[in-house]
């Protein structure tokens, strides 16, 4: 099925904005659309060429539940062109770009966009349970009587909201707090933490000032007044020891290590890659930027292993490939905590953990640091859980011909403790 290769050709996103700000008022579709449009004219191609639009999303409206669909068809695709949407927590752009490669080795397609959104300043918030009941049921009212009968069985208590809450179903934990407990495990401590928090932090806005990420985002216009938001609003350039320093735990408060400054935060964003056949690549005179070599999914144990899955897919991805740290130019990992990241990293490095989890006689390796993350990461740029595989992609893609390398991986945890990890190679045709 992997006769034909599969190569990007370019991404594109929006600034991500920290959720409450200018984009409160938008729906997710519409920060789709400007991802999608603004790949459009990124690459020049013809929007009647596209065979499918695949995008990735966490936080769904049911008034546009297939946010595919209304993305593409507002940016230009024409309503021939059919488009789905897929969820997958914080790999859900991941899962969408892994279908299209999936779709282009079948045969199915040679031209797909793919990538994800996320607006969680749009989060729908509804009833509890009991109230949704009786509304449900009151659809089958009929007359004066009916209805009197069913304002009077209202109750205050009916009216509070269903507030929303990012934690594990099977648990009821957040993902902060399973991160406290796995930093703990893993003796990751709060310096650590803060360090590598600071790094993001300072190396985003390193890549903004160079111009790196720039390249990467195309600004939006918001109506009514069309204000152009052009950077993304997270990056903390001052960020210093002393100052995170300060800060008290977030979640565990007694005993946690977990902070505001060293955790991800809520964001909002779209993100979109434009992946094809490289026989198509070819007939259309496009220059790929990477070929997409593999890719590997990973679930793990929801207990105690929710947010390992870089350290499970990074280490199996390079055993099926037959390769190490030492061959690889370029590495990103999601950031959804400096203590999941550190307590990853410290997973690679351990012979016990390659014996017991992966089947593997040593460890995976020490992931070298100059090569990881160096444009900043999801802790400082932001993190819109349905986008971040496709900035990922993107970024890691960059990075290879910014630095003149051959191979690259990204990789990322996401709830329901799954994994992912893709390997990718600088396209010199």
């Amino acid at each position: 099925m992997q006769q034909k290769k599969v190569v990007l050709i370019d991404g594109n996103r929006t600034p991500f904005l920290k959720s409450g700000g200018s984009y409160i008022d938008l729906m997710s579709y519409q920060l789709g659309q400007y991802a999608i449009s603004g790949l459009l004219g990124k690459t020049g191609i013809d929007p009647s060429i596209v065979d499918k639009v695949i995008m990735g999303t966490v936080i769904s409206n049911m008034k546009t539940s297939n946010v595919a669909r209304e993305s593409a068809i507002s940016a230009g695709i024409p309503n021939t062109t059919p488009c789905h949407t897929v969820t997958l927590a914080c790999i859900s752009a991941n899962r969408a770009i892994a279908s299209g490669c999936l779709e282009i080795y079948a045969g199915q397609a040679d031209v797909i966009i793919a990538g994800g959104v996320d607006n969680t300043s749009d989060s729908p918030i509804g009833y509890k349970k009991k109230m949704r009941k009786k509304l449900f049921l009151a659809q089958k009212l009929r007359g004066f009587g009916d209805y009197l009968k069913f304002a009077l069985s209202l109750r205050p208590s009916d009216f509070a909201p269903d507030r929303p809450k990012v934690a594990e179903y099977s648990t009821n934990r957040v993902m902060g707090e399973d991160c406290d407990i796995m930093a703990a495990s893993f003796g990751v401590g709060r310096a650590e933490q803060d360090e590598f928090a600071v790094r993001s932090h300072q190396l985003a806005a390193k890549a903004w000032e160079d111009g790196h990420l720039g390249k990467e985002v195309e600004p939006v216009a918001l109506p009514p007044k069309f204000k152009t938001i052009d950077k993304d609003n997270g990056v903390r350039g001052d960020s210093t020891l002393e100052k995170v320093a300060r800060l008290r735990p977030a979640f565990d408060k007694k005993f946690g290590t977990l902070t505001a400054a060293n955790s991800s935060f809520l964001t909002d964003g779209a993100a979109a890659v434009l992946i094809m056949s490289e026989d198509k690549a070819k007939e259309l005179g496009l220059q790929p930027k990477a070929e997409i070599v593999d890719f590997i999914f990973t679930g793990q144990d929801l207990d105690t292993e929710l947010l390992l899955g870089p350290a499970y897919a990074v280490g199996k991805l390079l055993a099926k490939n037959k390769m190490t740290f030492d061959d690889l130019d370029v590495i990103e990992f999601h950031e959804a905590f400096a203590g999941q990241i550190l307590a990853n990293l410290k997973a690679l490095a351990s012979d016990e953990f390659a014996k017991e989890k992966l089947g593997l006689d040593k460890a995976v390796g020490k992931v070298p640091m100059e090569r990881f993350n160096l444009w900043g990461g999801s802790l400082s740029i932001g993190h819109p859980f349905g986008a971040t595989g496709a900035r990922l992609l993107t970024t890691t893609a960059n990075r290879l011909h910014h630095e003149n390398g051959k191979y690259g991986i990204l990789a990322a945890c996401a709830a329901g403790a799954h994994g992912h990890a893709m390997l990718i190679k600088r396209y010199e045709g």
